[in-house]
């Protein structure tokens, strides 16, 4: 599935109570969401984290479609090389987290 199709899916299904929502609960129950992926990750089974990565991409997209953000467009920024550097891998220096 494409992104593009990926966005009409999750429009199709939440569209309607996202809008109910807002942009801001939307974005917390996108917050909360990361929270149960930090979670999956510290003891998580593999399925859990499947859920949880697949919970959080759909939350963004209801993020972005809230925001008038295509996807497509968005991911677009990454096909080449990283943004800031232009390299593949990045070289961009690296902060003490990452």
């Amino acid at each position: 599935m494409h992104l593009r199709e990926f966005q009409s899916r999750v429009t199709a299904i939440y569209g309607v109570r996202d809008r109910e929502r807002g942009r801001d609960g939307t974005f917390r129950w996108l917050v909360e969401e990361v929270g149960e992926l930090a979670r999956a990750l510290r003891d998580g089974t593999p399925e859990s984290l499947r859920e949880e990565v697949s919970d959080v991409l759909a939350w963004t997209t209801s993020v972005a479609t809230l925001c008038g953000v295509d996807l497509e467009q968005a991911a677009a920024r990454y096909a080449h090389a990283c943004p800031k550097c232009q390299q593949l891998p990045c070289a961009c220096a690296r902060t003490p987290s990452g």
